[in-house]
């Protein structure tokens, strides 16, 4: 896997180039970026710093984003399937229409993040903080929610996802 510095992908993308397939950017700073509609299917982008940043329309299919640093990122229509989000921050992010399906967001932070109509099917959300969340039309199929907190998260329906007695209900129990 090729290690791509900041300035690297910044110059290719600003060119005209949007697939980066495999590439190596842990580690690498973002910052409020704009890489609208990129594809770093297959990377490495663990401990990434992508605050205020702009993915929307991008294919993140199978990418290592353990421990990335993405509040108040912008993943509208984004393809995160199958994606490694462990301990991620992604308070506050917009991940509307986005498909998160099979993804593993264990220990994520998702609070107040915006999943409207998002596809979650066999995601994993064990022991996320998904508190004040929009999960709206958001489809919850086999989704992990154990000891999930669901509170305050707006038009939720659980029915279909997986839940314990550890889940902390958007009403509070």
């Amino acid at each position: 896997m090729e290690k791509v510095s900041e300035q690297e992908i910044i110059n290719k993308y600003s060119k005209g180039e949007r697939r980066f397939v495999a590439i190596d950017l842990s580690a690498v700073d973002l910052f409020e970026v704009d890489l609208t509609g990129i594809d770093l299917t297959d990377s490495n982008l663990e401990k990434v710093y992508l605050p205020y940043a702009n993915l929307s329309q991008s294919f993140l299919v199978r990418v290592n984003l353990r421990d990335a640093q993405m509040g108040d990122i912008n993943l509208y229509y984004s393809d995160l399937s199958e994606a490694d989000l462990r301990n991620a921050n992604l308070a506050r992010a917009n991940l509307r229409n986005a498909n998160l399906s099979n993804a593993n967001l264990q220990g994520a932070n998702l609070q107040g993040v915006d999943l409207y109509n998002a596809n979650l099917t066999g995601a994993n959300l064990e022991n996320v903080n998904l508190q004040g969340a929009n999960l709206e039309k958001a489809i919850l199929y086999q989704t992990i929610l154990k000891a999930a907190n669901l509170y305050r998260c707006r038009l939720i329906d659980l029915s279909q996802a997986i839940c314990d007695r550890t889940t902390i209900g958007p009403e509070g129990y």
